[in-house]
């Protein structure tokens, strides 16, 4: 289905922008703890609520 230079692209691909991503990340840690400190709880109420959801779907199935 993928030629051998198409899984290198993708897997050198895929490497490169993990380590993008981790740079910038680490990078910009600082602004992230001052500027979006509480967004912890979005995250729990987030996935609270798609737990609901699915609960619901599989209660009245």
């Amino acid at each position: 289905m993928f030629s051998t230079n198409q899984i290198i692209f993708g897997s050198l691909f895929a490497i490169v922008f993990i380590i993008i991503l981790i740079y910038a990340y680490r990078k910009d840690i600082v602004l992230h703890r001052k500027h979006y400190k509480g967004n912890i709880w979005v995250l729990i109420a987030f996935i609270c609520f798609v737990l609901f959801i699915v609960s619901i779907k599989w209660l009245f199935q």
